[in-house]
């Protein structure tokens, strides 16, 4: 075994002494071969040795062997050298080694062998016959279950029939590699022809004539001479064929660097006019609620019909009085009007009570307008809560009508 390896890597560095590459490389081909298995020549072999089995005429029958096909692919990657990998079928009645624990029940079974490997040629695809040597490495599945390794070694003949078309004798010895592989030699005859047809030599056209001699004439001195120049006395760039960058739209920002080039605009917002993002007829510089539409009357924003006065809470609590819920249901209204509008809803307390006392009550009582709002169909992420106590206040403290103004709710649009 040690023997067969070492031949195998002497072979194969002996072989890149043809590496080569002409027009004979062999292109991506397909083949079909019909193969015989031989089990019982490499025993007898074994047992009495080769000159014995030659002597006494001892080589196996074809009918002791088994019959399979096999499809294989081969591609040139020198002149002298393919590549070629085989996938073979067969049925026949393995010698399962007993060491496998996998009992013989006779009768033949399904083979599957894969190898891969390459083809050493003495000659090129050229020649009508051409010797060659192949070794390569496999693996084997019998049955489903009995999988073993083995190295194919062997040589064949090369038929050329021309266009690429091929007919193949092969005799291959497969070489233990695995504890469960058992030796053999596989006898192939078939046919290969290329997958696509051979591309024709590429003929390079005959260079052009040389162009005349350019006039090196430049008026405007900006290195591109007038006999190329669009604009031949103004000073120009390459990219518009000698003329200046252009401004077609005359904002003084030229084309290369304006993002409306046709329609004039600012520098601040790289050409483009004062943009009006809710397009409302004010632009986003003067449009208070840039983001959401408004009358111009009203600085672009919404004009809102509740009032947030009448919204009133029982005393010391964070419920709402009745008549609170016919106005916040105007609010309800407004925001369906204007679907992308959000409110922040504020909360404010009078001076009464501790700051501690205030500051959770106001936060309660806003939660409350927007709990109430929520449940009237409003998006929640529209509605935003903010507390402040009694750190706000828009009437004196010191008076009932004050504190009572104090305890408020407000809403502010949020932008």
């Amino acid at each position: 075994m040690k023997k067969i390896l070492i031949f195998i890597v002497v072979l194969g560095l002996a072989s890149t002494t043809f590496a080569q590459t002409s027009d004979n490389k062999k292109m991506p081909s397909l083949g079909i071969n019909f193969f015989l298995q031989d089990f019982k020549t490499p025993a007898s072999i074994a047992s009495n040795g080769f000159s014995s089995v030659m002597q006494k005429n001892k080589w196996g029958n074809i009918s002791d062997m088994s019959s399979g096909l096999s499809l294989q692919y081969l591609n040139g990657l020198t002149d002298h050298i393919d590549f070629a990998t085989t996938l073979g079928a067969s049925f026949l009645n393995y010698p399962v080694r007993p060491s496998s624990g996998i009992s013989q029940t006779g009768g033949s079974k399904f083979l599957l062998e894969a190898d891969a490997g390459i083809n050493v040629k003495l000659l090129t695809d050229k020649y009508f016959i051409d010797p060659y040597i192949n070794m390569g490495v496999g693996a084997s599945m019998y049955a489903g279950t009995y999988f073993a390794a083995y190295a194919p070694v062997g040589g064949g003949l090369q038929f050329n029939l021309g266009d690429g078309s091929y007919v193949n004798l092969q005799f291959n010895y497969r070489v233990e590699v695995s504890g469960l592989s058992t030796k053999h030699f596989n006898y192939g005859f078939g046919f290969v022809a290329p997958l696509k047809d051979k591309k024709p030599p590429v003929v390079a056209p005959p260079p052009p004539p040389p162009p005349p001699a350019p006039v090196d004439t430049d008026t405007d001195g900006d290195g591109i001479n007038d006999d190329n120049d669009k604009c031949p006395t103004v000073k120009g760039v390459a990219k518009y064929a000698g003329c200046p960058v252009p401004d077609t739209d005359k904002d003084g920002i030229n084309d290369d660097e304006d993002k409306c080039p046709t329609v004039a605009g600012l520098a601040r917002y790289q050409g483009c006019p004062i943009p009006d993002t809710d397009k409302d007829g004010l632009n986003d510089e003067v449009d208070k609620c840039p983001t959401v539409f408004g009358p111009r009357e009203n600085n672009g924003c919404p004009i809102l019909n509740f009032d947030p006065k009448d919204i009133k809470f029982k005393v010391n609590s964070d419920k709402l009085t009745a008549p609170s819920l016919v106005e916040l249901d105007k609010g309800v209204e407004n925001l369906n009007q204007y679907p992308t509008l959000k409110l922040t809803v504020e909360g404010h307390a009078s001076t009464t009570g501790t700051d501690k006392i205030n500051n959770a009550l106001s936060a309660k009582r806003a939660t409350s307008v927007k709990t109430y709002l929520v449940s009237k169909g409003i998006s929640e992420n529209r509605l935003s809560t903010v507390s402040f106590g009694s750190t706000k206040p828009i009437a004196d403290n010191k008076t009932a009508k004050g504190r009572a103004a104090n305890q408020r709710v407000e809403f502010k649009i949020q932008e």
